[in-house]
Order: C-alpha cells, then structure tokens, then sequence
C-alpha cells in the first residue's frame, strides 16, 4: 500500500500525533500527500448562493439563519430559476467550476422538490458542476437530485461527535451521518466537513477529521470553515480562533484524505495574505469565489487574483485529482 493511500481506520491516537507535530513537519507531510494527488499550484474554485434565506427551525448555535436566533435576517422565500442562471453564469465567467445552491430549511418539502430539480438541471446546462445544501433528505429526493444531474451535496458534520450537543439540539450527529449514507447510496459525490473556533477543543477538530476520514468512501470535498462570529447567535462572541489552529487543521485533513479537495471557507475574508498562503501550503486546493457566501462576507474576486498572481496560483479548469502536463498543454 503507498504511504499517500487513503485509510479509513484512523485511531484518536494517531490523529492526535499528527496535530502535535512541530508545524514544519506537519507541513512537510501535508504538502507531500497533496503532491502525490493534485496539482500543488491549481485551485478549485467554487461559488456559492443563498436561494431560500432565512427562517430554518435548526437551532444551531452560529447560524444568523436559524429562527431560534435574535439576528436581523428575515426570512425569505425561494428566489426566481432566472436569478440561479444569472448568478450562475457570473460565477462561471469568474472562474467558478462548481456552483452550490444553499437553502435555509431543515429539510426541503415535496412541493419545494420540483423548484430545486429545475435549477440543478439549469446550471448543469451551463456547465457548472452542480452542489447543493438543502438540509436532511430521505433516500426519494436523493435520487430525484442525482437524476438531475446533482454533482455534490453539502452536508457538514460541524464538529466532533462529543461536543455536537454544545452546537445543535435540535438534531443529532448521527441523524448527520445518516444522511451522508443516504446521499452516498444515490451516487451523489459528498462536500462534508466543519467548523472551527466555536469552543471545540483540538481533540473535537481531530476527531470530526477522524469521523470523516474513517467514512467508507473518503468525501470528494471537505470545506473547513473558521467561525464567523454573528451578533444576535450563541456564539456571536466567541473569540477569533488562532490562524496557525487553521493552518494545522487543513494539513491534518491533507494527510488523512489525501484524494479529498480541501476547501479554505468561511472565515477568510478575516485572513490575510500570507495566512492564506499558508493554508495553501497545508494543502488546501479549493475556495469560493465572489464577495459573499450565504450570508457572510468573502474575499473579493480581485483580491483573490491578485494573491494566485503573487503566489503562482491558477485555478482549476474542470479536472478530478491530479492535473497531468497533457492536461495542463491542452489548456495552456
């Protein structure tokens, strides 16, 4: 077996090793793995929109969208298809490969089924890689979306299993690993990960990166979020986590998902350049593009090629895994 071979029977030990490790070494093994895998230079780079706001019965602790939440953001209906095209063919244009759709519901309804196949289909059209973020989904509307030609589905797992209930009450992390099975049984690719600095200790993060290192089949995408506090959440006042506890984060990732995109998310916009140069190194391969996520703010597009031309960055062009020479000739 090579030593860049994915395994799926990580111990809390040795995960804990890898955190522990002097950073030139951790780095060192990171950047190693994510070579035997993927172009180290190229960026996967995805865009995200909010196509139903606000008014979710989750009551997730850093959530602006949860109606258990005292924030300013009211509760919207699902947007027009016109403006998913619209958005869609503007993340494209910016060098988006993958477009994801967010709604705030713990699960989307029957009636809402119909909305959500059409935009799928229609960014699929566009060619765009298709992602969506919809909640719980029962085995019915994970083929529906897998017959519409859905790419990725978004379902993040948070944190570790132990300090799930200091985050959420209103489901349980199992119900989480439930769904994951049920979108894998639909041959739908998995975008699941977490957040950071919401309290957790370093164990809670080795432990979420264990869960999902040890699933049967590693996640396609595993986006790493650093918590952006919002005032009127439980946790609006949580302190910004130490960049260095992200840079650990995402090698530890690398090395145990070393076939995984890993995705620098939310939080940084709060980063600066060299911070996110080193995430880079850490083997983070994948970022949103554009001003805004849901409904927190994000690096702008200029700002973003600016970094990739200083940093010898480009971004990927529709290529799974390692990009070979032919591949790089081909769009040159």
């Amino acid at each position: 077996m090579s030593e860049h071979t994915p395994r799926h029977d990580w111990t809390p030990e040795q995960v804990g090793i890898l955190f522990d490790l002097p950073l030139n070494d951790l780095l060192f093994q990171a950047q190693t793995a994510h070579r035997a895998g993927f172009d180290p230079n190229t960026i996967q780079m995805s865009s995200l929109l909010s196509i139903k706001t606000g008014g979710c019965e989750e009551d997730c602790n850093y959530c602006s969208q949860s109606a258990s939440n005292d924030t300013d953001l009211k509760a919207e209906k699902i947007v027009p298809l016109q403006d998913v095209v619209d958005a869609a063919s503007n993340a494209k244009q910016a060098g988006a490969t993958r477009f994801c759709m967010g709604a705030a519901w713990r699960n989307p309804k029957a009636r809402d089924m119909p909305k959500i196949i059409e935009m799928v289909k229609a960014v699929k059209d566009l060619g765009l890689e298709t992602c969506v973020t919809l909640g719980f989904v029962d085995e019915k509307q994970a083929e529906e979306l897998q017959e519409a030609g859905l790419d990725y589905y978004n379902h993040n797992i948070d944190t570790s299993e132990a300090n799930y209930g200091n985050v959420v009450s209103t489901h349980t992390f199992q119900d989480r690993l439930d769904t994951l099975a049920t979108l894998r049984d639909a041959n739908i690719k998995l975008c699941t990960g977490g957040i950071i600095g919401m309290g957790e200790e370093r164990k809670d993060r080795g432990d979420m990166l264990r869960t999902l290192a040890n699933l049967p089949k590693h996640p396609e995408s595993v986006p790493i979020n650093m918590l952006v506090p919002i005032e009127g959440t439980p946790f609006g006042d949580k302190d910004k986590i130490d960049s260095f506890e992200l840079v650990r984060t995402i090698a530890v990732a690398r090395i145990m998902m070393p076939k995984s995109y890993v995705r620098l998310s939310a939080g940084r916009m709060s980063l600066d350049d060299s911070a996110q140069a080193l995430c880079f190194f850490a083997g983070a391969n994948s970022i949103f593009c554009g001003d805004r996520l849901l409904t927190t703010g994000n690096a702008a597009s200029d700002a973003d090629a600016q970094l990739f031309d200083k940093l010898g960055l480009k971004s990927e062009q529709h290529f799974e895994g390692k990009i070979t020479p032919e591949d790089l000739k081909q769009t040159a």
